[in-house]
């Protein structure tokens, strides 16, 4: 039989430093939750903030912004959206008269995940602008999808009616490679960015599917300001 390994008592320094050690993690966990509580607020407001400076650059010349969410019984107001409900902004002009949506889409890019809100235009059924809301793109080359003018003339008039069911895109958005673009659905990519380009198509294409097919069912309801 082996012999078993002698058991070294703790001495009371090391019981002490145990001790302590604890006492701080606990402290430091509690003040991190409690900053935490504090601050979100704050973050909530400014990111509230950055959203609805991004909607009025999309459509500066709109005059009021009203939320409006996607959910299973169709659409109606609301400035929150429950799991598997879609936020919107709907915009409005001095009448009162629709002027467009903004939504939000996100996807994984180069570097990370790219947010950005979109505007839609029910005169034209295209989308009519972006604004970048989060981007780690690598500077000089990913990070031209917010400054680069060729790039956002993209979206100036980018395709995305509805097929006669009024199910899904007519035609899909895709991005393609630059200088390749023939079709007002495609996405000319940057060039030295093709995949940030692309994830920008993707996530575009993404959300235009889910999204409009049922704001066209009840674009009736959003037409004139509530």
């Amino acid at each position: 039989m082996s012999a078993m390994a002698p058991v070294t008592p703790t001495s009371p320094a090391s019981r002490a430093m145990i001790i302590t050690l604890g006492g701080v993690a606990l402290l430091s966990g509690f003040l991190l939750t409690l900053v935490y509580q504090l601050t979100l607020p704050y973050i909530e407001a400014n990111q509230r903030l950055a959203v609805e400076r991004a909607v009025f650059k999309i459509y500066p010349q709109a005059q009021t912004r009203v939320g409006v969410v996607l959910g299973a019984n169709g659409l109606r107001p609301g400035e929150t959206a429950a799991r598997g409900e879609i936020l919107a902004h709907a915009v409005y002009d001095q009448t009162g008269k629709l002027h467009g949506l903004v939504a939000e889409a996100a996807a994984h890019g180069y570097a990370g995940v790219i947010r950005l809100l979109y505007g839609w235009s029910p005169a034209c059924q295209c989308i009519t602008g972006i604004s970048v809301l989060q981007s780690t793109e690598t500077p000089g080359f990913g990070d031209k999808i917010a400054t680069d003018p060729d790039f956002l003339a993209n979206f100036r008039a980018l395709d995305v009616r509805l097929n006669p069911e009024g199910s899904a895109l007519l035609h899909p958005v895709v991005t393609v490679k630059h200088g390749t673009k023939t079709g007002a659905w495609q996405v000319d990519a940057i060039s030295g960015a093709t995949i940030t380009s692309k994830a920008v198509g993707r996530m575009l294409n993404q959300s235009a599917q889910a999204l409009l097919p049922g704001v066209a069912r009840d674009l009736d309801k959003i037409r004139s300001k509530p």
